[in-house]
């Protein structure tokens, strides 16, 4: 039965090679910061309330104008083509069915175009990586903003690529030329190897703007790499904004340590929340991801004061387990538990949780 977000994890380990899922499950380094996300989150209780009425629960929210369904979205995730073909317009559309947004990365499999077109009516953004040719991001904008992608979501700690070390061990990168390990643990997954071998090797193809150049193996190299352009400063977001007069996102209003994958020592994201939303003192929305796993989990972030949430990982889990409808079960199984957590803390709205709701454990509590 998949009960939680682990029951996911586990079947993406038993349906995926080896590599695909440490390429997916692994942090940097250590691994500490992975760690370190959801240790954070369990240090924080949410108060329970009594005697409310809480017979109609409302989890939608508003965002930049346009009505989510529920605080929560999927994060930018890459190279969606290698955990199932047409991962991305499959995370699109389970997106859409649930009323949550879709955040697009500039490392996909897809086609924005054809990821737009998969689900028209719904809240998707586009994720950017700024690598050091620019005239690559801004092909991306132009196609983003004629697609109708609502948000831009600039990725901005990632000058270069953490120390991923399962993906080193694995021999991942590109080109992929897999051991004799990895061979038999090929030959050992033979539902994926099949699906791999029908849909060919997923390519980043939103690089190029014209559907039918070849995307030059050395750019698809450097940015599975994530090999990005460290001159951006801040000062480089006149030019992006040149290009894009939509809503723009910068890591900080999405507060992220890109799930543990870049700097080992960085601080849980939910650890660093209260003072981000402090500062920015309602004057934008905050959005925060990395390691959120429950429902729960997203009613901790809401009551310090993010305006929702994002998942990666279980995104993914899902995937593998079950392509589309995988993605909906983890959105909803997510939902359900959010809707669950605010009746029994007497909250019948996802916009009235504050920080009064919280009580972080104490000394005495982390004793056996």
């Amino acid at each position: 039965m998949m009960l939680r977000t682990e029951d996911f994890r586990r079947q993406a380990r038993r349906r995926l090679p080896r590599f695909v899922f440490d390429y997916v499950d692994g942090g940097a380094e250590d691994e500490r910061c992975l760690s370190r996300n959801e240790r954070a989150l369990e240090a924080l209780n949410l108060v329970p309330g009594v005697l409310c009425d809480t017979r109609e629960v409302d989890l939608s929210i508003e965002v930049f104008g346009r009505r989510w369904r529920q605080p929560l979205g999927i994060a930018p995730v890459g190279f969606t083509g290698l955990v199932r073909p047409q991962g991305d317009i499959l995370m699109a559309r389970a997106a859409a069915a649930q009323g949550v947004p879709f955040v697009l990365s500039t490392a996909s499999n897809a086609r924005l175009e054809s990821v737009r077109e998969a689900a028209p009516n719904a809240e998707q953004w586009m994720q950017l990586y700024v690598m050091g040719d620019r005239a690559i991001a801004e092909q991306l904008v132009r196609r983003a903003k004629h697609a109708g992608f609502q948000a831009l979501v600039l990725t901005v700690d990632v000058p270069v690529s953490g120390s991923r070390e399962r993906d080193m061990r694995n021999g991942f990168k590109l080109p992929f030329r897999p051991g004799l390990r990895t061979l038999a643990d090929l030959i050992s997954h033979p539902t994926w190897s099949l699906a791999a071998a029908g849909a060919g090797t997923p390519g980043f193809v939103n690089l190029v703007e014209d559907p039918d150049a070849p995307t030059s193996p050395q750019v698809q190299a450097a940015l599975l790499a994530r090999a990005m352009d460290r001159g951006l400063v801040w000062n480089s977001l006149a030019w992006l904004r040149r290009l894009w007069d939509g809503p723009l996102l910068l890591k900080g209003l999405v507060v992220s340590n890109h799930g543990g994958r870049q700097l080992d020592v960085a601080p849980a994201t939910v650890a660093v929340l209260p003072q981000i939303i402090d500062a920015v003192a309602g004057r934008a929305p905050v959005f925060v991801d990395s390691g959120f796993r429950r429902g729960s989990d997203v009613a901790k972030a809401l009551a310090i004061g993010a305006t929702a949430a994002f998942i990666g990982r279980p995104a993914l889990w899902g995937l593998a387990s079950g392509g589309e409808a995988g993605v909906r079960d983890v959105l909803s199984l997510l939902s359900a538990e959010l809707e669950r957590t605010l009746i029994l803390m007497g909250t019948p709205r996802a916009a009235l949780l504050g920080r009064n709701h919280l009580l972080a454990s104490t000394t005495l509590e982390a004793s056996p």
